[in-house]
């Protein structure tokens, strides 16, 4: 079963370029109701644990201190299927690739400076959330 809860950053590029925004409403017209948001700037602790999964890849380095780089938006989004949904609403990875009307497709630079994180399954929607909020921080 489906999880109705997924997680999401608003990456450094999108933020240093005032699209949050945009994009919360995006993501609030696409039927998501938000459960947790901060507006944080990531260690590069907090940014090497985050990714830990992609240590050994080659952009690891370089994904950190793009991460980094500025301030970040994390938020908890709840919706039916939201992981799925989400994942249709900011598109592929690289813009280029990316649907028209997708978040992506709207607001990413690049492959690399993609505007946003979606979790890509339900239970790294609830790590990446422990990861960043508390129980007390979110709503409901």
């Amino acid at each position: 079963m489906a999880s109705n809860r997924t997680f999401t950053m608003i990456k450094p590029d999108a933020v240093e370029a005032n699209h949050i925004g945009h994009i919360l409403a995006m993501i609030t017209d696409a039927g998501f109701t938000i459960k947790a948001m901060k507006f944080t700037h990531l260690s590069r602790k907090d940014a090497e644990t985050f990714y830990a999964v992609h240590k050994e890849r080659p952009f690891f380095g370089e994904l950190v201190d793009y991460m980094i780089s500025g301030p970040v938006v994390a938020a908890i989004l709840e919706k039916d299927n939201a992981v799925a949904d989400f994942r249709n609403l900011i598109g592929a990875t690289d813009p280029a690739e990316a649907a028209e009307g997708t978040v992506r497709k709207k607001y990413a630079e690049s492959k690399a400076k993609n505007a946003v994180h979606g979790s890509d399954s339900d239970d790294n929607a609830a790590i990446e959330s422990g990861f960043h909020f508390s129980e007390r921080e979110i709503v409901g």
